[in-house]
């Protein structure tokens, strides 16, 4: 019995394991940045990658295939790379975040104009409604931002206003207005 556990973990070489492991890795991040890019509206950039992806699927898929009657374990570490792939994608487009956002936001009426004001000074599109609350008056703001900084206009939220309550939505589609930039107002 020891023994076939030792030949079950040591048929293939340990390079070739992590070979499959690190290749499958990146071919699932890839797709899984593909997919929300595409969903995003960069339909380009998502082909360019698909290109890569499957070249990638193409050559590790085989290689496990043809082997895992022999060495099972190489299906093993092709799961174990598609699911740590999934992560690494989903954690890459958040870092990269392309796309617009909507955030909107409900505050006191009170600290509105200092919100408004503060927001706008920093180069994001605000627009404002007046609003009524269960107990008081409210301002809603829809700030339209990069999804990029979308961390930093709810930090300055909360420093405003701790009791704000606020969504975000992600956009995929926008025309007219003014959007913010990276640093500025665009028409």
């Amino acid at each position: 019995m020891t023994d076939q556990i030792i030949r079950f973990f040591t048929i293939v070489s340990p390079l070739e394991l992590f070979l499959i492991l690190i290749s499958k890795m990146v071919e699932v991040t890839l797709g899984t940045v593909r997919i929300i890019l595409i969903n995003r509206g960069y339909r380009k950039e998502g082909t360019f990658l698909s290109f890569f992806e499957i070249i990638l699927w193409t050559f590790v898929a085989s290689r496990v295939i043809l082997g895992i009657a022999d060495a099972p374990i190489k299906g093993i570490v092709y799961s174990i790379g598609f699911s740590l792939g999934i992560y690494l994608g989903s954690l890459l487009e958040s870092y990269i975040a392309l796309g617009k956002v909507l955030i909107q936001t409900i505050i006191a009426q009170e600290n509105s104009e200092t919100m408004v004001n503060s927001l706008r000074s920093k180069g994001y599109a605000v627009t404002t409604v007046a609003a009524r609350g269960r107990d008081s008056d409210k301002t809603v703001l829809m700030i339209f931002a990069n999804r990029k900084g979308k961390e930093e206009i709810i930090k300055k939220i909360h420093e405003i206003d701790g009791t704000a309550m606020i969504i975000t939505n992600d956009i995929s589609t926008l025309h007219g207005g003014y959007i913010s930039t990276a640093r500025g107002l665009k028409k």
